[in-house]
């Protein structure tokens, strides 16, 4: 059973997770270790609440996923994981997760109960609605960086906020969009708000999404409050980063139609993940490294 739970919880979902370590990053306190421990401790009890919202969603979707050719394979639709107990462990994760984040700053606790209370509407209801669907999972993100900031207590970025809102939308558009063509006959009976996209308004909003993402990045970098509070102007050389990850990503949403989702395909692809680890490497040289 434990195995079962182990994959009911996704755990390789846990990597959006970094998103609350976001703050105390682009605030430059990453070295300040009182401050780095406590993002850390955000990130993992973040995971806690995410995990109890899969086990949710997953107990909500049973006889969708088990209509679904790989999700069927998922350990509440097949029956690895019982009903029962996954609604226990639900409950058990979100209680800990948010006892452990009052114990942290009830404000983050605060920002954790809305998240969750979030995840249940859409769970229920707002899942249902097209593109609402999309803003929705986009505002799980913001309420990640937000709640980070909140931790750590440092300020939440405007920029920061804007940028992780876009790309969130982007990334959304992009999985309803592969969704869309590859669900077939039983789309329906997959995912019912389908049926109420429309394919070329759905790519021009993950298109316009990906551009918006990549130019608000770009703003950021040249924006005088950014040169002034990092004291440099090399922010810019990281854009290319941005552009090409928008751009690979663009590529998996229409070239994996046997992939789950092109997120989790974006995970496992090397292109991405070597692009990611080179921006990743830029921006922690330029903000803690790099001056002038």
């Amino acid at each position: 059973m434990l195995l079962a739970l182990l994959q009911a919880v996704r755990p390789r979902q846990w990597v959006k997770n970094l998103f609350v370590g976001a703050p105390v990053l682009f605030a430059k306190a990453l070295t300040d270790g009182r401050a780095a421990t406590r993002a850390a401790a955000a990130v993992a009890i973040f995971c806690l609440i995410a995990s109890a919202v899969y086990l949710w969603n997953d107990l909500v979707d049973v006889e969708k996923d088990r209509a679904h050719p790989r999700k069927k394979n998922r350990p509440i639709a097949s029956g690895a994981l019982s009903m029962d107990a996954a609604k226990g462990f639900a409950a058990a994760f979100a209680t800990v997760g948010l006892a452990l984040g009052f114990a942290l700053d009830w404000r983050f606790a605060a920002v954790c109960a809305l998240y969750l209370a979030q995840s249940f509407a859409y769970s229920l209801v707002l899942k249902r609605i097209p593109y609402v669907d999309v803003m929705v999972i986009a505002s799980g993100f913001l309420l990640r960086v937000y709640a980070g900031a909140l931790a750590v207590g440092v300020h939440a970025s405007p920029w920061l906020l804007l940028c992780t809102g876009l790309l969130a939308c982007f990334l959304g558009f992009g999985k309803r969009a592969h969704e869309l063509s590859t669900a077939g006959a039983r789309g329906v009976e997959q995912r019912a708000v389908l049926t109420a996209y429309h394919p070329t308004l759905l790519r021009i909003a993950l298109y316009a999404t990906g551009a918006a993402t990549t130019l608000a990045y770009l703003a950021y970098t040249l924006d005088e409050h950014t040169r002034t509070f990092f004291h440099t102007t090399r922010m810019v050389w990281t854009v290319p980063a941005i552009a090409i990850g928008v751009t690979r990503y663009l590529m998996l949403v229409a070239g994996r139609p046997k992939a789950e989702s092109p997120t989790e395909e974006m995970l496992r692809d090397p292109l991405f993940l070597a692009n990611l680890a080179v921006w990743v490497a830029a921006v922690l040289a330029i903000i803690y490294l790099a001056h002038g």
